[in-house]
């Protein structure tokens, strides 16, 4: 089997040059080339999850291989752009190359000496004027929203939080967190009363969802990132009932017969066990 490169060839344009063979209509991988935009993207999403679990695992090696994965989706990506006609990986490089010293004026241009606060308002300002070209750029564009360029595909939970943090910058936000407890108090009452009086499902999924967006809003306020801490009672859930399913096993007892009772029993036990670690 052989590549298209050399072995004195850099590892990146060897890259490049493996996926312009496997997309190759004529010689290539009938799955690669079948792919387009739309078909790649749930992987670029999970290979970008996958880089986020080896970081939170602390495994070196997986983050690694998953920093490779990614890549590999940046590389597909502008591999069918570039077949398009539309742009290729050296373009993608250079915009990032040129955005990245243009928010940057302390490090490469004639900000030097700044403080992080001033540094960041730098950022934000050269991100809003970034935003508002963009904007400018699009037919038919009405004026351009201080929420634009928030991404749709963005996990819900990290999407509301940046969409709160972008309305604060005006002063649209709660004078202090415990406004926005009453407001999830508020929200709960309102969840409440759907479930109680009834109501379609429609009108319960949108009280739900104002209950979610409030807590969130709570956890910025809290300095707490809403989608790690979900993550991490995620992976605290899955801990308690695997010591549960383990327990169950010694017992040599069915999971699917025991009783809630004493499923709570052994949960509290492994609450317990991770307290005293």
């Amino acid at each position: 089997m052989t590549t298209p490169s050399s072995s004195s060839e850099h590892p990146l344009d060897k890259l490049l040059a493996i996926m312009a063979k496997l997309r190759d209509p004529k010689t290539g991988c009938p799955w690669d080339v079948a792919q387009n935009f739309s078909t790649i993207a749930p992987y670029t999403i999970e290979e970008a999850y996958e880089v986020a679990d080896a970081i939170a695992q602390g495994d070196m090696e997986a983050l690694r291989e998953e920093l490779g994965d990614l890549l590999l989706q940046v590389v597909f990506h502008s591999r069918m752009a570039e077949e398009a006609g539309l742009f290729d990986f050296a373009a993608v490089a250079a915009g990032l190359n040129n955005k990245l010293v243009r928010r940057h004026p302390h490090v490469f241009g004639d900000k030097t000496g700044q403080s992080e606060q001033d540094v960041h308002q730098t950022w934000e300002a050269t991100k809003a004027t970034e935003r508002a070209e963009k904007s400018a750029k699009k037919a038919n564009e009405n004026r351009p929203s201080l929420l634009d360029g928030i991404a749709l595909a963005l996990p819900a939970l990290v999407r509301a939080e940046k969409l709160q943090n972008r309305a604060a910058r005006v002063g649209f936000d709660w004078p202090s967190p415990l406004q926005v407890l009453d407001k999830i108090e508020e929200e709960i009452a309102e969840l409440r009363t759907a479930i109680s009086e009834k109501v379609n499902q429609v009108a319960v999924e949108e009280e739900f969802g104002d209950l979610l967006f409030a807590l969130v809003n709570l956890g910025r306020w809290l300095s707490v990132d809403s989608e790690a801490a979900l993550s991490k009672c995620n992976k605290k859930f899955m801990n308690r009932f695997n010591y549960i399913e383990q327990q169950i096993d010694l017992l040599e007892n069915n999971p699917n017969k025991a009783s809630l009772a004493e499923m709570e029993a052994l949960w509290i036990k492994a609450k317990n066990i991770e307290k005293k670690q």
